[in-house]
């Protein structure tokens, strides 16, 4: 066994309700893949192949070319996901024969490694085995494959990720032993189909750092501060025509405004405001001068330039505004709908200088689709 990788006791977590599939949404699921696939065969046939296998079974297999339609029309209907234009791209890593934990771990390295592409990030998804009326899918339980630590000292203190306390407790009471800094990575908790969880310790070649740095502000890097390269969302399950993949990995880049305005600005994450106010000097006794403002901005450069240094990709929120409307403007122009949520669309720094600010958005939910499963 790979001594990253560590067999767990076993622990508490919610049972499956085990189902069969709606045989409606497989059919709607096959007739949109072929509608928009011309030449991928007979429907009915496939169709017909379909109800009995649902009836014999209470399932049936995509194909490998609907795995990929579905994966990729997923990230099409993210309503919350401003980086859509390149859903097409999205390279999908078929590894549905997997349940075990110990292959679920490799191959979620595997998918670092390959998605980091040195610098030049990939959107890609890992899809593994399916929930069945037989068989419950794997889990990992990691809200994303890298993330930073919270280790909560004596006094009450957080040391690194607050969102990320009670998962450093639990990765700790199941052995982990990772320091006490401010930027540790966290293993990954994998749950398999049967037995007993798994923690994985992610090698060092497969998580891309990026310290940052200012342009002009020297003193920018005495903060210590940095990031990863990919985010690689792990929690959610990916719902194909009725069938549930839950565990389905998946990373496109970051757009700087999510790490820079969000990740290492927000007061419950690493609050980092403060911090640059007081060293660029600012006054922060009154709101009137905008001292938060003129902080986040700091901060939001500092990230976009240390991330073009280090040759990684990402991208700015003005960009990807622009893009998100080309994008909104093809899916009207092939007729379908391009739903989207408002406040997630809308850049958490500037908003009302982004053109995705001024108009409103249909939030209504479509499928293939990327589902928070409990």
């Amino acid at each position: 066994m790979r001594t990253w990788i560590r067999s767990l006791r076993p622990f508490d977590i919610h049972t499956l309700v085990e189902r069969t599939i709606d045989v409606r949404e497989a059919e709607r699921f096959i007739r949109q893949f072929h509608a928009e696939n011309p030449g991928s065969g007979d429907v009915n046939a496939r169709l017909r192949d379909v109800a009995r296998d649902v009836a014999r079974y209470g399932t049936y297999t995509h194909t490998a070319e609907e795995l990929t339609f579905g994966a990729r029309v997923a990230w099409r209907n993210s309503n919350r996901c401003i980086g859509r234009l390149y859903w097409r791209s999205l390279k999908v890593r078929d590894r549905r024969q997997i349940t075990g934990a110990e292959g679920v771990a490799l191959e979620c390295v595997a998918h670092l490694r390959e998605a980091t592409g040195e610098g030049r990030i990939r959107p890609t998804i890992t899809v593994f085995a399916p929930d069945t009326p037989a068989r419950r899918g794997p889990r990992v339980l990691n809200e994303q494959l890298i993330r930073y630590a919270g280790h909560r000292a004596e006094d009450g203190s957080i040391v690194g990720d607050p969102r990320y306390v009670e998962f450093t407790e639990l990765a700790k009471s199941h052995g982990w032993h990772g320091g006490a800094g401010r930027f540790d990575v966290l293993p990954v908790l994998i749950q398999p189909s049967f037995g007993g969880p798994l923690l994985c310790n992610l090698p060092g070649d497969a998580v891309l750092e990026v310290p940052i740095e200012h342009p002009e502000y020297r003193w920018f890097a005495d903060l210590g501060l940095r990031w990863h390269a990919v985010p690689a969302i792990s929690n959610m399950c990916l719902e194909i025509g009725g069938i549930c993949y839950p565990c389905a990995p998946f990373n496109g880049w970051y757009m700087g405004a999510e790490i820079g305005a969000r990740n290492l600005a927000d007061p419950d994450r690493y609050d980092q405001i403060p911090v640059v106010a007081e060293r660029l000097g600012l006054d922060t006794s009154t709101e009137r001068s905008l001292w938060r403002d003129h902080a986040l901005v700091e901060l939001n450069v500092a990230v976009l330039h240390s991330f073009e240094r280090a040759g990684v990709t990402m991208t700015d929120h003005h960009t990807e505004s622009r893009r998100f409307l080309t994008h909104l403007a093809r899916e009207e122009k092939a007729g379908r709908v391009c739903p989207a949520d408002w406040s997630w669309i809308v850049p958490p720094i500037s908003g009302g200088a982004t053109p995705v600010f001024h108009r409103y958005y249909d939030e209504r939910t479509l499928k293939p689709a990327y589902v928070h499963h409990r």
